[in-house]
């Protein structure tokens, strides 16, 4: 994904918002506990998290746009699900007045809580439960902005905020990771992007078979698919969800650009290849699906290089799935149908998010979903 290569200047850490945790109330743990699973999106979730983002200096004068879409995604997910948006203290009318047009106000709740941006899938905990059943448990994956690419000082404390907030335990991974560069099929295997995982810039040094044995501790993981870069082609160096998906148990939903539109058709073939030549934790071979790219956007006056027209990066939530549309009317109705055989039993709702994408961004990197405890 080609998200916002434009970056605010690296900060020292600032006093969090009042009410706020603190990261160090996460604990350095090579495992939160003994058979743990971390849940497939498509299960049943409490609640989804949101950020609203309040950084021109990130945003310019696209920032009360930004914060349209980022209501209307809101919006969208509450017709289904409970929403938990933080919103910086200042930026708190803002967010009121535009709630007040949303339909399903009543089902979003707004936080005050620092931010320095509203990528809630990178900055916000990674849950966790035991396999059989019982309490959640939070992973904070040690958010340094992508790699010390964008200021982060706030959005480091997300994780631990969330997890106070909601009282469960917090673990601090050993792995500098975002929720973004995961993929997981609730059964033990997950897709993970070389380009961002094994890199200087979040874990100087370490090896693949150390950083899938943390992984596996961390996760409840038994089988981890790796799939290649680019490295350094956005601020995420390239993160999971905006390529591939697990669409239930042994499927994969994959994105391609055949026509080369962005520049992606070798790297989206070779996650592609690979994955035809995968197994899942289950020894079951994958069946992809493939997505392509819309190669004819039209989206008026967001004409970015940065702009992120793609379709998986798509969010499940309480029988609904959430997708973008990006003016490519054929593009546009093949995604859906395509998803909608995928996921039979869930409503569809596809919408327009320009301005994000126009950031580089997606439906998937606004949310982060919180699993429902016990199950």
């Amino acid at each position: 994904m080609n998200r916002r290569k434009v970056s605010i200047a690296l900060t020292t850490a600032a006093a969090y918002a009042s009410g706020c945790g603190s990261s160090s109330e996460a604990q350095t743990a090579v495992s939160p506990g003994q058979d743990i699973r971390m849940p497939d999106e498509g299960e049943a979730h409490e609640r989804t998290w949101m950020g609203f983002t309040s950084s021109s200096g990130i945003w310019g004068r696209d920032l009360r746009l930004v914060q349209q879409d980022l209501m209307r995604i809101a919006d969208a997910v509450a017709a289904f699900e409970p929403v938990s948006m933080l919103v910086n203290p200042a930026a708190m009318a803002r967010a009121e007045s535009l709630l007040q047009t949303a339909v399903n106000a009543k089902n979003i709740q707004l936080l005050a809580a620092a931010l320095d941006d509203l990528w809630l899938r990178d900055t916000g905990p990674v849950f966790v439960r035991p396999s059989s059943g019982g309490a959640l448990q939070a992973i904070d994956f040690n958010f340094n902005g992508w790699g010390g690419k964008q200021a982060h000082s706030n959005d480091a404390r997300v994780a631990s905020w969330i997890a106070s907030r909601i009282g469960v335990r917090s673990f601090r991974s050993a792995l500098v990771l975002e929720g973004g560069g995961l993929e997981v099929d609730g059964e033990g295997t997950a897709i993970i992007k070389e380009s961002c995982v094994l890199n200087a810039n979040r874990n100087p040094g370490l090896t693949k078979p150390a950083t899938e044995q943390s992984l596996k501790s961390t996760l409840g993981l038994s089988k981890i698919l790796w799939l290649p870069g680019p490295a350094g082609g956005d601020i995420t160096d390239a993160h999971t969800d905006f390529y591939a998906r697990f669409a239930g148990s042994g499927r994969v939903v994959v994105s391609h650009d055949a026509q080369d539109f962005y520049g992606e058709r070798a790297v989206t073939q070779r996650h592609i290849d690979v994955l035809r030549q995968s197994t899942d934790a289950k020894g079951r071979p994958l069946a992809i699906t493939v997505i392509p790219v819309p190669t004819k956007p039209n989206a008026p006056g967001f004409d970015s290089e940065s702009f992120a027209a793609g379709y998986i990066n798509y969010y499940l939530c309480n029988g609904g799935l959430i997708l973008p549309a990006f003016g490519d009317a054929a593009a546009d109705r093949l995604a859906h149908d395509v998803l909608q055989g995928l996921y039979p039993a869930r409503r569809m709702v596809q919408m327009r998010i320009d301005a994000i994408a126009a950031g580089g961004g997606g439906i998937h990197c606004t949310t982060q979903q919180q699993p429902i405890a016990g199950a």
